[in-house]
């Protein structure tokens, strides 16, 4: 965190990183969005179809994909690809003693590598996000409205009638914490790799998994927080 505001600012590495990580996350989670909103539109389609209140399944819907759904599963594609291939390149520069050369050299690691990564994770993670949300939506409401014959008219009416702002604002702080998170566990494991090359593949294992923990957790937290501290709509 200190290391946030120390110059200079390493503008091109922060803006090459978050390319890196935006080209290997977009595909794979909008393949994840789609099956995933189908998945939870079915799920609460049905439920909602037995309690009898059908009108209320695009709020239930719309609201699970964005609040839960669309920055878990984009940090959870960020962690698997971008934030993998960022711990397995430092954890090679540690084992060739690179990161003990710039020691050496008076160069701050943190600055010079972590800090351009993490921003760039989180910036990748708050626009990703979106992309997430609204395919989500879109694959919920095409299953929704295609195959339980759900009215356009009541998907979207029921969604505008409970939905607030802060739900969109929750999604995207929550995607901001777990882009941190993911960035900060992988350069973490990448700068202190054991040696030898199965030390870097451990640490890569350990990155993701320990990322995907801490996600669940930290999710926990903050949806109880918001439920406590921001009444729903109409209630």
């Amino acid at each position: 965190m200190r290391a946030l505001f120390r110059r200079p600012f390493r503008a091109s590495e922060t803006l090459e990183q978050f390319w890196f990580v935006v080209s290997v996350s977009w595909v794979p989670a909008i393949l994840i969005s789609i099956p995933l909103g189908a998945v939870i539109a079915l799920q609460l389609g049905t439920l909602t179809t037995q309690l009898g209140a059908q009108s209320f399944t695009g709020a239930a819907s719309v609201l699970a994909i964005v609040q839960q759904a669309a920055p878990m599963v984009t940090t959870l594609v960020i962690a698997g690809a971008g934030g993998a291939a960022i711990c397995a390149e430092l954890g090679s520069r540690t084992i060739r003693d690179e990161i003990a050369a710039m020691r050496v050299m008076g160069l701050n690691p943190v600055h010079r590598l972590v800090v351009p990564r993490v921003l760039a994770c989180v910036g990748a993670a708050v626009l990703l996000n979106g992309l997430v949300s609204v395919v989500g939506v879109l694959g919920g409401y095409f299953f929704n409205v295609m195959l339980q014959g759900g009215t356009p008219g009541a998907y979207l009416s029921s969604f505008t009638a409970l939905a607030q702002i802060s739900d969109l604002w929750v999604g995207e702080i929550k995607a901001v914490i777990f882009g941190f998170i993911a960035a900060v566990v992988a350069c973490y494991r990448g700068l202190n790799t054991a040696p030898g090359p199965k030390g870097v593949g451990d640490s890569v294992n350990q990155s993701v998994v320990v990322t995907f923990l801490l996600l669940f957790f930290v999710n926990s937290v903050l949806t109880a927080l918001y439920l406590t501290l921001v009444p729903m709509k109409g209630a």
